[in-house]
């Protein structure tokens, strides 16, 4: 190499590593590549927001260039880039690329270029958890030397791509797209002799399953899970000699079991939330590494045989609940020994459970037979279960008393007894068992709490639920560990526990329907408290008073998500035996008079806030226009008096607003969100002109409107006073706050199936 081209190579790496933005490659990673590469490359991280990247992390970032030719031909470049990925990115430019992993990054309303199919040397592609948009390019099809496709967590929409020459193509994984239709005969996806994965789950495919599958005899890991396939498995399935995994759940696949039972490499079956019917072949209980199966929530009956020579597999994990098995089942379950967890929930069976003969299973610890009728003799205390659980469903079982064989479980960690009708109190030695993290009781008649406190107080219990008992009197105090507590419908009588402050881990307080009565301000009329708070639930009191300016400062937020059925969900606790549990919160209800507090605005993750049907007075904050997530805002019904501020026009996200009967005047903002709301979202407020009204703001008569310079003045103004409370911005994430007259429920039940899975 000549001095003046050494001499561009050293200038070319001092460019990337210390001046750039793109500074984030080891200067070991580039010695090897060309000055138009690294030109390259740098022009590329250029386009995008860098500042989440981490040069520290070299797991997180790196390249690799050819040795021989100074090409590069690895680039991994992680949970880094913000920006738009264009179709003329210099990304493209890097035609010798064989390895390339953009994952997790957020390529912001980004389709995919159809300039990937330039790169026709690549071996791996791995784009997933970036948000793309659109249809994959049909130019896909000419990375034939593809091994690796990983498209997964997008946003990605049409039928199954076109991947019709990529014949090397060993691992393909589609999960959690939106990718829709029929997987027809003749779809590209039978043509990939060479896969051993394929995953297609969490998608939106309708059609049945073409026998086109047994072509594809090299996979070993297979999944179709949360999809719209229907009718019969084709007993071409029998072909997939090599599978290990099957994972089938969630669809509408009907007719007998699956001829799966030859397959005898399988370790996991997962049929759950089917409509599979017939009988079990009992030949699946002998399959040699089979260690979980999931026949969850489907249409089998008859009755269940496990072959004798069964006592030696290695099942771990049965899944048999919501199915219709006829006779004794236990018997012939018992069998295998050598069961972990097992659900046997809602089998509607005319049998009573007998809980004594779960004694042959030495290492069980999760057990669910909700939903089932137990023989009362196997809940004395001279009955037996395994000293070795720890998860234990008793829900809707017609228990009526506790069942004192639970004393003898040292090492339970978790127990639902929801809707059993138990009455009377709750005994002393359950908070005494040393392992007890999560207790739901709800749906009982408890009328209290059996001795003194001292036992509770002193527990590691983190999740306690009583709701819907017949609980009267204070709250008890409870441990200092407690992060979740549930007392809605009852009949406590107190004034508002402030001493629960004192607790530093809660997290979610839900009070509702009871009789609670007085303030809820704390008597020095300062932040409630509660640093770690992210739902607070008090509906369907006697709470009286007004809210303080200070009120809500030490709230904190926790993770959104949307579930199926649009509400909000907002991740809880995470613990070894639940993958989730979710709380969602409606509503709140307080009969409150008083200033809105100004603090609200800095809860910058609030989505939703309603303080309809209250008793508020004084101007809408102006520090309202913080809130750039909030989607609904509900202010009717009270006595606001002011303008609307111009800010709330500009929140993007911002789908619902009423403000209607109160004292506003003035113009209502003109913003794309505000003047596409109903008429009625702004009715009862005489001083109110403009759109969506048909009243106008120019006539002589028309309604002041405060100037937008004023407004200015009185933002920087609160967001100086706010900024002076000495809370830190950055640490709000308060969800969703909401103030009305309706209700809020705790989904709390989390199936053990779900814990168990893969």
């Amino acid at each position: 190499m000549s001095k003046s081209l050494l001499h561009l190579h050293f200038l070319s790496l001092l460019f990337l590593c210390c001046v750039s933005p793109s500074s984030l490659f080891l200067v070991d990673d580039l010695v090897a590549c060309r000055p138009e590469q690294i030109q390259a490359l740098t022009q590329f991280k250029n386009e995008f927001d860098t500042h989440r990247c981490n040069r520290s992390d070299p797991a997180n970032e790196r390249i690799k260039c050819d040795n021989s030719t100074g090409a590069i031909t690895k680039l991994k470049l992680t949970a880094c880039l913000t920006g738009t990925l264009m179709p003329n990115s210099s990304l493209f430019k890097l035609h010798h690329l064989r390895h390339l992993n953009l994952s997790g990054n957020n390529f912001i309303s980004s389709s995919l270029p159809s300039e990937f199919g330039n790169l026709n040397r690549l071996e791996v592609l791995s784009l997933s958890s970036n948000g793309f948009i659109g249809q994959v390019p049909s130019l896909f099809s000419n990375l034939s030397q593809l091994n690796l496709l990983d498209l997964s967590h997008n946003e990605l929409t049409g039928s199954f791509p076109l991947l019709r020459n990529l014949s090397m193509l060993e691992v393909l994984d589609l999960r959690n797209n939106h990718f829709a239709g029929v997987l027809n005969s003749k779809s590209s996806l039978f043509e990939l002799h060479q896969l051993w994965d394929l995953q297609l789950g969490f998608n939106n495919f309708s059609s049945s399953l073409p026998f086109e599958i047994g072509n594809l005899n090299k996979l070993e890991g297979f999944s179709l899970t949360s999809n719209g396939f229907f009718g019969q498995v084709p007993p071409t399935i029998s072909n997939l000699t090599q599978l290990t995994k099957l994972f089938l759940r969630d669809n509408r696949f009907t007719g007998s079991f699956p001829l799966i039972q030859n397959l005898t490499k399988l370790s996991l079956i997962e049929l759950r939330n089917n409509q599979f019917s017939g009988t079990i072949p009992s030949s699946i209980f002998t399959l040699p590494f089979l260690s979980y199966l999931d026949m969850h929530g489907n249409n089998l009956n008859g009755s269940i045989e496990v072959p004798n020579s069964s006592t030696s597999s290695s099942l771990e994990s049965l899944h048999l609940g919501r199915n219709h098995f006829e006779g004794k089942i236990l018997e012939p379950i018992s069998k295998l020994t050598n069961l972990k967890k097992l659900d046997l929930s809602y089998l509607n069976t005319s049998y009573p459970i007998d809980l004594n003969l779960f004694s042959s299973f030495k290492s069980l610890s999760g057990l669910d037979v909700s939903g089932n009728k137990i023989s009362p003799a196997s809940l004395s205390s001279d009955s037996y279960i395994p000293l070795t659980m720890e998860v234990l469903f008793l829900e809707h079982c017609d228990i009526k008393e506790f069942p004192n064989i639970l004393k003898t479980l040292q090492n339970l960690e978790v127990l639902y007894m929801l809707g059993n009708g138990m009455n009377g109190k709750i005994p002393e030695w359950l908070w005494s068992l040393p392992r007890l993290n999560t207790v739901f009781l709800g749906n009982n008649l408890f009328n209290g709490f059996e001795g003194s406190s001292k036992s509770l107080v002193n527990s590691s219990v983190q999740t306690i639920n009583l709701e819907t008992n017949r609980f009267k009197g204070a709250l008890p105090h409870l441990p200092l560990s407690i992060k979740f507590l549930s007392v809605d419908n009852n009949r406590i009588k107190d004034t508002f526990p402030f001493w629960l402050k004192a607790l530093p881990d809660l997290q979610i307080l839900t009070l509702r329907s009871n009789e609670f009565y007085g303030p809820i301000s704390p008597p020095d009329q300062g932040p409630l408290g509660f640093p770690e708070l992210r739902i607070f639930e008090i509906s369907n009191n006697k709470f009286t008073g007004s809210l303080p300016p200070s009120y809500f400062v030490n709230w904190k937020a926790s993770s959104l998500t949307i579930n199926e059925d649009g509400g909000l969900y907002m991740v809880y606790e995470s613990n070894p035996h639940s993958e989730v549990v979710y709380a969602h919160m409606e509503y709140i209800d307080l009969q409150y008079k008083g200033q809105i507090p100004e603090s609200i605005g800095l809860l910058k993750a609030l989505i939703a806030l309603n303080f309809s049907n209250n008793a508020f007075t004084g101007h809408i904050p102006l520090s309202f226009a913080n809130l750039s997530k909030l989607e609904s805002l509900d202010l009717s019904s009270n006595q606001l008096s002011g303008t609307i501020p111009n800010g709330l026009g500009s929140l993007s996200f911002l789908a619902y607003i009423n403000v209607s009967h109160n004292q506003l005047k003035g113009e209502i903002p003109q913003g794309t969100q505000i003047t596409g709301q109903a008429k009625s979202s702004f009715e009862g407020n005489a001083g109110l002109c403009g759109l969506p009204l048909q009243e106008s703001c120019f006539g002589s008569n028309a309604p002041t409107t405060q100037q937008p310079k004023e407004e200015d003045e009185e933002r920087r103004r609160t967001s100086v006073e706010l900024e002076s409370s000495g809370n830190r911005v950055w640490a709000w994430s308060v969800v969703r706050i909401v103030i009305s007259t309706s209700h809020c429920f705790i989904q709390t039940r989390v199936a053990l199936q779900d814990n168990w899975s893969d």
